[in-house]
């Protein structure tokens, strides 16, 4: 496992729009700054999303706007419908993301609708990015587990992914969205979904509730899968599974990989600078592992 593996930086949207404290977008546009700093340049910045329904994501045209001017950078959006998308356009989005569910419990509780209707609703999004040039990023939410259904079968999985994959995403994130799963089901999915859409081009968005994500990473990583998402100091959460501690931490990832030999090209001290950063922002400390570690150890000295 000596290759490298490319990390997809969500705190700034997936993190923070779970978070109960909105941060002001010049402090957003200063944390994507930081991270980009420290060696993050696939960096998801915002959501085109309606206001009333997640306000920690309003005015995500002008963070994007604020960032573009980072050509080695690339920033990616969640765009959910046609107007989002066009917003995102006329901000400069060069990457768009859609989600749908494995879990027709969590789809109808999320976007209330069924995973077919979820998917013909950003069919059209899909047809104008490709149209425009415009990469599109796949999420599927509650691949290991559901708050409502319970066990999700992998095959469920495998038909959501063949569908975007079909529709042109060039990528498909793997999303443990209450962060159940456990390293042997982790495997097992990655080998169910390779069979409908290359390794090369999944990636694994694995939720740390259960202390499981970077065991789960760790066994994905033996079935050759190589982009992780991920998000400093552990922001996030999930407003449907009562005391998830959001995204795996980039500082632990980071740590975990380059104690395999795996380069990352991230500087360490860097992103915990960035994690601290926003971490004062919202009032509470970094569930990351890592970062506790060092402004542990750096208090001392």
């Amino acid at each position: 496992m000596s290759d490298s593996v490319r990390i997809v930086e969500v705190g700034p949207r997936d993190g923070l729009q779970n978070e109960k404290t909105p941060v002001s977008v010049a402090d957003r546009i200063a944390f994507i700054e930081a991270l980009i700093g420290a060696g993050l340049h696939t960096v998801e910045v915002g959501a085109f999303v309606s206001s009333k329904a997640i306000p920690q994501m309003v005015n995500s045209d002008q963070v994007l706007r604020g960032v573009n001017h980072h050509p080695e950078s690339e920033f990616h959006v969640l765009v959910p419908n046609e107007k989002g998308y066009e917003a995102a356009r006329a901000a400069g989005a060069k990457v768009i993301a859609v989600f749908a569910s494995a879990s027709e419990g969590f789809s109808r509780a999320n976007i209330n609708c069924s995973v077919a209707q979820s998917i013909e609703r950003f069919k059209p999004v899909v047809i104008r990015a490709k149209a425009d040039g415009v990469k599109v990023r796949g999420y599927i939410s509650c691949v290991l587990g559901c708050p409502y259904d319970g066990e999700v079968k992998p095959q469920a999985v495998v038909d959501v992914a063949k569908l975007l994959w079909d529709l042109g995403c060039y990528e498909v994130s793997l999303g443990d969205t209450i962060g159940v799963g456990t390293p042997l089901k982790a495997r097992q999915l990655l080998r169910a979904v390779a069979g409908a859409v290359p390794m090369a081009s999944l990636a694994m968005h694995f939720h740390d509730t259960y202390g499981q994500a970077l065991a789960n990473l760790y066994a994905g990583l033996e079935e050759g899968a190589r982009v992780i998402d991920s998000a400093a100091g552990g922001l996030g959460g999930c407003p449907y599974a009562p005391g998830a501690t959001g995204n795996v931490a980039t500082e632990d990832v980071v740590y975990m990989l380059e104690g395999m030999g795996i380069a990352t090209g991230v500087d360490m001290p860097r992103l915990v600078a960035a994690t601290n950063q926003v971490s004062g922002l919202i009032g509470r400390p970094p569930v990351s592992r890592v970062a506790a570690a060092l402004n542990a150890k750096r208090a001392i000295s």
